[in-house]
């Protein structure tokens, strides 16, 4: 499943970078994340609560970050694993400077799914992926105030 989308949030590159990289920041903007604890540096264990359409489950897992270009871009690699089935996705994150104190976010990438997840189908998933993108940008918007 290709995962993209992009948003303009009112703060400089380095402000939104820095709050991409603070877990506590991601535990309350991420939709829902329901723990995530720093391991190591670039590496991290996430517990998140999420409803596919009919479908919900409980997933627990790994993300960390590669490709690390302070402040511009990073990708996030996922590992979660569930009862209804596992997700692994490879995620590019960019920030880019708009100037006048504003970055758009924005990211591409693919998520493998498996189990109950890949039967799910493709539009019940593209419909949950926008809303999660969405909820995710309302959120980062708020913290930002």
């Amino acid at each position: 499943m290709l995962l993209s989308g992009s948003h303009t949030l009112n703060a400089p590159p380095t402000l939104i970078w820095g709050k991409l990289m603070d877990t506590d920041i991601l535990a309350r903007i991420v939709p829902g994340i329901s723990r995530l604890e720093k391991i190591t540096e670039n590496e991290y264990e996430a517990i998140s609560e999420i409803k596919l359409g009919p479908v919900s489950g409980k997933f627990s897992g790994g993300l960390s970050l590669t490709n690390i270009q302070e402040p511009q871009t990073f990708t996030l690699n996922v590992t979660q694993n569930s009862k209804i089935g596992n997700a692994d996705a490879e995620i590019k994150i960019n920030l880019t400077d708009l100037g006048n104190n504003q970055t758009e976010l924005s990211f591409e990438g693919d998520a493998k799914l498996s189990g109950l997840l890949a039967r799910t189908g493709q539009r019940v998933l593209s419909g949950v992926a926008n809303s999660l993108t969405k909820q995710f940008f309302e959120n980062f918007e708020e913290e930002l105030v």
